[in-house]
């Protein structure tokens, strides 16, 4: 009786959203128990039905704590494993990244609360668009922090035949809806009828998922290409030490030794512990040992503007038969950059590391060539932001994406991380290229399946065949506009639905 009581006496209103945002990333790689999804939805919408604007906003903030809490935890291990700070403070710093992610999070919510949360058909309509804008605003606003996305789930399930035609986020939007529906079962139990109305809506949806994974929507380019992959394994802690520099340079050039019969070769994220002018005698000699393989090789490197001493760029260039040189754009917190290092430089000062100081390139910039051959390079974490890898692709044949994720240890974020450039290729149906430091480094076909992998935290080449592709999928071409349109007119709808 005395736990009886203590039970009875919890406010599972609050305790409900936490859980439910837990489990989340537990929908998501490495666990992939997608079905998980539509639980957290329907709690979700259960917790907010009747709730006024500030409990929407609070739960929803609740909620965001324990989503990001448990996904983005990540995030501690680049601050105090490789930031060299104290643990408090790297869990402090932490802590305040997840609640200002949760505070964005919660935001559109406070339209539920104020509006529509009293009418099951409203909370029906609302919520999932509701969603979808606030996966919309998170690439956006201060940057953007694109992470935790439904849809990444769903690359197996039948819903990964919408990707290509509404991208990552519009298969959210069904995976929100079919949650949803699963609360309005419980919400519009008075009305039989009308609560089986979403579920032959989530069947119709899911059917025409599994009819469009049969829909070639690009087509074979020339002839396929031949890649090698090195994946270096350089431990964090010794990346920018000068008594390593030697060793890590043997180390890549042994492994590329054993690469030279492919047509490419693929170094990961700043391989060469150098900046770009300090490296060139390098990049001489490996551009004429690509020459004389008749090979291009491709990889990561620190970019030093000899204009500004303190500009420094995140770089990806080829080499040999491959020409071009890439700035990346879109910056990661705390390991490319420190948030909010101008207004607390002097607390901040202990974050003195070679990759903090980074300047994100423009805009604007072409891709890399091999041939005729076009590549739509990302670096790191600008993979995660779907509407610029499709801009970027939209020219290109194929998608090559470079990375060092040992930054995150043995943490989960690597493996979303690999997911997520998994439904790049699926949503602009290109072949893509994933080299990284210590793993997973990949090559995946244009249905975002990976056709070869290597391990984790191992020194490991990587060598298969990948297509080029020319076309354009629907997501290509229109981008993530046209369902966050639809999401704001549904919005407006269940106002009127409200109303009536």
């Amino acid at each position: 009786m005395h736990l009886s009581s203590r039970l009875s006496n919890i406010d599972w209103r609050w305790l409900l959203p936490a859980l439910a945002g837990a489990i989340v990333p537990l929908s998501l790689a490495p666990f992939d128990f997608w079905p998980l999804a539509f639980i957290s939805l329907g709690t979700f919408s259960l917790v907010l039905f009747q709730a006024d604007a500030k409990q929407a906003f609070w739960r929803s903030w609740v909620f965001g704590l324990g989503m990001y809490g448990v996904g983005a935890s990540w995030v501690f291990v680049s601050i105090y494993q490789f930031g060299n700070v104290a643990p408090a403070f790297a869990l402090l710093l932490t802590v305040l990244f997840v609640v200002v992610l949760s505070t964005v999070f919660a935001l559109p919510f406070i339209v539920l609360g104020r509006w529509l949360s009293r009418s099951p058909l409203g909370m029906l309509v609302a919520l999932p668009a509701l969603w979808v804008i606030g996966e919309w605003i998170r690439t956006w606003l201060f940057t953007g922090f694109p992470w935790l996305y439904l849809g990444y789930g769903h690359l197996q399930s039948w819903l990964a035949g919408w990707a290509p035609v509404v991208g990552v986020m519009g298969v959210s939007f069904i995976v929100a809806v079919t949650g949803g529906a699963l609360a309005f079962l419980w919400l519009g139990r008075e009305h039989k009828t009308w609560a089986v109305v979403p579920l032959v809506v989530c069947a119709l949806l899911w059917g025409t998922g599994a009819g469009l994974q049969s829909v070639q929507w690009t087509q074979t380019y020339r002839q396929p290409v031949d890649v090698g992959i090195a994946q270096g394994n350089i431990p964090q802690d010794k990346k920018w030490d000068p008594a390593f520099l030697q060793p890590t340079l043997e180390r890549y050039f042994s492994m590329t030794d054993q690469l030279w019969d492919n047509d490419w070769v693929i170094w990961p994220e700043a391989a060469m512990p150098l900046v770009y002018h300090q490296a060139l005698p390098i990049i001489d000699e490996l551009k004429r040992q690509a020459l004389r393989n008749d090979a291009a090789l491709i990889t990561g490197v620190l970019y030093d503007s000899r204009n500004d001493s303190n500009t420094y760029y995140n770089s990806i260039v080829g080499i040999g038969l491959g020409a071009g040189i890439y700035h990346k754009q879109r910056l990661v917190p705390f390991g490319d950059y420190v948030p909010l290092r101008d207004w607390f430089g002097p607390v901040l000062s202990i974050f003195n590391l070679p990759m903090s100081v980074l300047k994100p390139g423009p805009s604007n910039q072409q891709g890399l060539q091999v041939g005729e051959a076009l590549i739509a390079p990302s670096i790191c974490y600008e993979i995660a932001y779907p509407d610029v890898v499709a801009a970027g692709a939209a020219d290109a044949h194929i998608l090559i994406t470079i990375s060092n994720d040992a930054w995150f240890g043995a943490s989960i974020g690597p493996l979303q991380h690999m997911q997520i450039a998994q439904m790049r290729a699926l949503e602009t149906g290109r072949y893509l290229i994933r080299a990284t430091n210590n793993g997973v480094s990949a090559l995946v076909n244009d249905k975002g399946e990976i056709t070869g992998r290597t391990d984790r935290f191992v020194q490991q080449t990587l060598k298969g065949t990948v297509e080029l592709r020319s076309g354009m999928t629907p997501f290509m071409r229109w981008g993530s506009e046209p369902i966050v349109f639809l999401c704001m007119l549904l919005v407006g709808a269940a106002f009127f639905v409200v109303r009536e």
